[in-house]
């Protein structure tokens, strides 16, 4: 039986203009964030005049913005009136509890945005061409605003990662958390577990915003601050759990071989690591946002990229970590890869 043709996609430049114009994209959505504009919005009626009011602009350019945010999908437009989308109201609305507008702050910092006006150059040398070791050269400021700014974003992957690593355990635990930046992981654990305690490792100011937030969370009495870099600090333990959230993609393998032994030598026997990373698949193209993470990698630091598990797994063997196992995470792009000390 003959098999019926493909239909053909017809070729068009759309593609082509709407990628090199898609900065305007990540501008519009800044610029309305600054502004409180899905602030507004919420609070209604959503005509120009109210929305130029709450957020002090003129009416031309809140219309033109208001537009363009509808055409890109992020607000709603009913005859004269703008409303929220789905995703607007969940995700843009600072009274939504579940607001991430605070990214944008560090995801369009300029420490990490401009490195990509000079993408030829990067690929042409094959790492970033930002000084000394890039967005990882020791105590760069940058990471207190990741602090800061990042949380909301990582906020629905705590929970998942908590219950991972803890897996069903009621007693003592001993946690150690590597780059804990705010520090929410670390604090998750000792929220599902009262009797877990944790050491955080970060640079001092960072370290700052974690232990505020620890505060919060109730859990600061036992929470306790290792300031320094984690290739440098000695961690004492030996402990149950050591979490290496986001970190280990600003390196190369060989780096990250020797950072995992130096854990698995903090870690008693039987106890764990578990890393949370954009992972890939085999394919390196899919799924699209943990595969797109690499060029961020190359952006930039000097040699880090987004691995997939079986280049994860491969760092875990090399270090002597056994029966490493990979969870996707249900709330967000990411996953927990664990390995275990025999």
């Amino acid at each position: 039986m003959a098999s019926t043709p493909q239909a053909v996609e017809a070729p068009s430049p759309a593609l082509v203009f709407e990628t090199l114009n898609a900065y305007q994209r990540s501008a519009a959505l800044r610029a309305a964030i600054e502004l409180d504009l899905f602030r507004a919005v919420g609070n209604g009626p959503g005509d120009i005049k109210s929305l130029a009011r709450q957020c002090q602009a003129p009416e031309r350019g809140m219309r033109i913005l208001c537009d363009y945010l509808t055409i890109i999908g992020l607000l709603r437009k009913d005859g004269s009136r703008y409303h929220h989308t789905s995703t607007s109201a969940l995700f843009l609305d600072p009274r939504s509890p579940s607001c991430i507008a605070s990214t944008a702050r560090f995801l369009g910092n300029p420490a990490l945005n401009e490195p990509f006006a000079r993408l030829a150059d990067i690929v042409r040398n094959g790492h970033t061409v930002l000084p000394g070791q890039g967005s990882v050269e020791p105590e760069n400021p940058i990471w207190v605003e990741f602090a800061h700014s990042m949380a909301p974003m990582m906020a629905p992957m705590a929970a998942p990662l908590g219950s991972i690593v803890l897996d069903g355990h009621k007693g003592p635990v001993q946690v150690l958390d590597i780059a804990a930046g705010h520090g929410l992981f670390g604090i998750e654990v000792a929220k599902q577990n009262p009797q877990a305690r944790v050491v955080a490792v970060d640079w001092a100011p960072v370290l700052e915003v974690a232990h505020a937030n620890a505060q919060k969370a109730g859990v600061a009495d036992r929470y306790t601050r290792l300031p320094g870099s984690a290739f440098d600090v000695e961690y004492g333990g030996p402990y149950d759990v050591v979490l290496l959230t986001n970190f280990l993609h600003h390196f190369d393998p060989p780096t990250n071989v020797e950072l995992l032994k130096k854990v698995h030598a903090a870690l008693k026997p039987g106890g764990r690591a578990a890393a949370l990373e954009f992972v890939p698949n085999e394919d390196r193209v899919s799924p699209p946002m943990a595969a797109s993470f690499s060029m961020m990698m190359l952006a930039n630091t000097p040699s880090g990229d987004a691995y997939t598990f079986r280049e994860l797994e491969a760092m875990y063997h090399e270090a002597e970590f056994s029966s490493i196992i990979a969870h996707p995470v249900p709330t967000g792009p990411h996953t927990v890869v664990v390995g275990h000390k025999a």
